[in-house]
């Protein structure tokens, strides 16, 4: 799929992205920060190819933090949409690792004291929250996942700055 040449007439901007996934490694979560300050997550069966295109109109650079070793193949997989062919793609990790910082997003964040409410969350706790949500329709389950989710991309934003990029 590729997306239209005008980009829907919208004025360029970064975007910072970062998925959920499933144990069976199906997406749970697309979350994707915008410049301008929005926060677009789409949860579920909300998660189109078309509607990540349409999401992603007049975005120049996306920004993610193993992105190119994840996210992106991910997407690639379920949703047949190419990013890093119809977008400048940005994977921070390795801005990172030039500036001698090692690990996830989450060891990175606490080196350069970046602060983060939903201490204590990974990846593993994000797939057990979609599962609680999914198997008993726990909603905090879910607003959980989806602040884990948004504090993950805000922090990407954050984590550019600091780098100075």
């Amino acid at each position: 799929m590729r997306l239209p040449k005008d980009r829907m007439h919208k004025e360029y901007m970064n975007a910072y992205l970062d998925i959920e996934t499933s144990f069976e490694q199906k997406i749970t979560i697309i979350g994707i920060y915008f410049d301008d300050g929005n926060v677009v997550q789409m949860v579920g069966q909300e998660i189109t190819a078309e509607k990540l295109s349409e999401l992603l109109a007049g975005v120049e650079t996306i920004y993610t933090y193993n992105g190119s070793r994840f996210d992106l193949p991910v997407i690639k997989k379920h949703l047949r949409i190419d990013l890093e062919e119809l977008f400048n793609c940005h994977d921070l990790m390795h801005d990172c690792w030039a500036c001698n910082l090692y690990g996830g997003l989450k060891k990175v964040e606490v080196q350069l004291g970046i602060s983060r409410g939903s201490e204590g969350i990974d990846g593993v706790m994000a797939m057990k929250l979609w599962e609680d949500y999914i198997q008993n329709d726990n909603e905090n389950s879910l607003k959980i996942l989806l602040d884990y989710n948004k504090e993950d991309i805000i922090n990407l934003k954050i984590l550019r700055k600091n780098l100075k990029l």
